[in-house]
Formats: C-alpha cells, structure tokens, sequence
C-alpha cells in the first residue's frame, strides 16, 4: 500500500513539473530552430502586467484523485467505512491535484499593444521575458509555425 502511495506521489510531482514547460520569449523551442519566421517592425504604444490563467488538463485530478482513494481506503478496518472513505478521499484528492496543477502553471506575463509600421495594431501576450520592454520602444514582432514573440528591434 505505501509503495503506491509512494509511486502515485512522485507520478503527481512529476506530471506537475512537466506542465511547467517555458513559454519564455527567450526560449526558442526545438521545433521553432531553422525555420524561416515572419518579422514585422513596430513600436510599442503600451505594456501592462496579465496573469496567464494555470492550465487544467486533468492529470492533477487524476493523479490526486487515485492518491486520495488509496490512502482514504485504507484508513478504516471495515470494508463498507473503508469504500466509503476511499471515494470521499479519492473526490477530495481530484479537487487537491486540480487546484495544485492550475496553480503550478499560472504565469505571470505581459500584454503588448504595438503600432505597426503600416498603421495596423496588434495586442500580444507573452510570458515576461529578460528583456525589459516599454512604450515607445522600436520593436519586431516573430511569428514562427503560428508562435508570437516581441523583442526590441536592433539598433
């Protein structure tokens, strides 16, 4: 019965870091290397601070679901109080492993207006990088296999 536990525990830690994938502006992903990207040139008419909401995929759920039914089942000595107990744990370890998944992947990020050279504008939203960005900044919009990122232009 503990090495269950002991192995649904790391499987829940392990699903849980593995939802924290970057989406950093300065991480380029593997699949976005040699590739031809569309650049557009513009300048930044303004930034404010998001929160890009946590994702909710359901292996917190499950992972803390199953967690929570095996240890609940097995608090009790009689077979009907132990049933029982292992379906209000299992439902209490869904809730438990959805809110620690959602909470593990909010990201703070920034949203950024840019006026384009051609008039047009265009609101991003990306995880804050390194580089700090501000209005009036001269700017270049990448779009890579649908991707967006702003970075400032070089001088």
């Amino acid at each position: 019965m503990q090495k269950i536990m002991k192995w649904a525990s790391i499987a829940l830690v392990v699903a849980t870091l593995g939802a924290c994938a970057s989406s950093s502006p300065d991480v380029i992903q593997r699949g976005d290397a040699q590739r031809m990207a569309q650049v557009q040139d513009g300048v930044i008419l303004s930034v404010r601070n998001v929160v890009v909401d946590g994702s909710q995929s359901g292996v917190g759920a499950a992972v803390g679901g199953v967690v929570g039914a095996i240890g609940g089942y097995g608090g009790s000595g009689v077979q009907r109080e132990a049933q029982v107990l292992g379906v209000l744990a299992g439902v209490a370890g869904a809730a438990a492993g959805n809110a620690l998944e959602r909470l593990s992947t909010k990201e703070e990020a920034v949203e950024i207006l840019v006026q384009l050279k051609g008039g047009d504008r265009r609101a991003i939203v990306q995880a804050k990088g390194g580089e700090q960005l501000a209005a009036g900044d001269a700017v270049i919009i990448v779009t890579t296999g649908g991707k967006v990122r702003v970075t400032k232009a070089p001088k």
